[in-house]
């Protein structure tokens, strides 16, 4: 029997009110009311407390899209673990793509996100991916590894265990391009290694690993079914109730 459970989390980025987030979590708690796959829901900041609520009696778990290192103080428009914690947060995205670029999150600032969220008790949702300058170089494996290695400096094995790491091929997220089902596991397979490498066989061997580009209804079951895919991290599609369900049931 496969020792990982599947996880498959919807990151719905800067969309849905409160009221609509409410109103579609509510819609898909029926839908995957017998589905043995974890489903987690990544909601913006203002929508997280109705989606906690609309949440309850399900199997859904309620993820922020981010989250600040530091425990309080001032900063101006950032959000902390305490306050994720206390409304219910189960999973936080740590180090997307989209925060790297747009936002300037290093490799260190993405550590220390690590660290934190395990601090409160939450567990992280690590990204790591190239672009595809990086791709045609020649450079994912190197470029992966340092970051995969980066963003797991100082944590114990036992922290290890619990967490998700995402491969978000960059040219493939927003793109409509998706990494064929054997890129996306030859990529995904060098994570586990590294992990491997980094705290041995039996960390390495329940450590979850996502895919997270593009991930559709009509390309999931492939996706998923590569021996080191462990569900999805998914972005347009997770907006969409019918479709998201049906990736959750791959």
């Amino acid at each position: 029997m496969d020792k990982r459970k599947r996880i498959v989390a919807g990151n719905w980025k800067m969309n849905k009110t409160p009221a609509e987030a409410s109103a579609f979590i509510k819609a898909l708690k029926p839908m995957i009311k017998f589905s043995r796959t974890e489903v987690v829901c990544a909601v913006p900041f203002v929508a997280i407390q109705t989606a906690v609520t609309a949440s309850r009696g399900s199997r859904i778990k309620i993820a922020a899209q981010n989250m600040y290192f530091e425990e309080k103080g001032a900063y101006t428009g950032e959000v902390s673990g305490p306050m994720l914690r206390d409304l219910g947060v189960k999973y936080v995205i740590v180090g997307h793509s989209e925060r790297r670029e747009y936002f300037g999150e290093t490799d260190e600032i993405v550590n220390k996100k690590v660290h934190a969220v395990y601090k409160y008790d939450m567990r992280p949702i690590v990204c790591v991916g190239e672009t595809l300058a990086q791709r045609d170089a020649g450079l994912t494996a190197e470029h992966i590894r340092y970051q995969v290695k980066a963003a797991l400096v100082g944590l114990t094995a036992e922290q290890v265990k619990k967490l998700v790491i995402a491969y978000e091929p960059i040219w493939a997220i927003g793109t409509g391009r998706t990494a064929t089902a054997e890129q996306a596991e030859e990529v995904c397979r060098i994570i586990r290694m590294t992990v491997k490498e980094l705290y041995g066989k039996r960390i390495s061997s329940v450590v979850r690993i996502q895919y997270g580009g593009s991930v559709k209804a009509e390309n999931a079951a492939e996706l998923f079914g590569m021996d080191d895919i462990d569900g999805g991290l998914v972005g347009g599609a997770s907006l969409k109730l019918d479709e998201f369900a049906a990736i959750t049931s791959c």
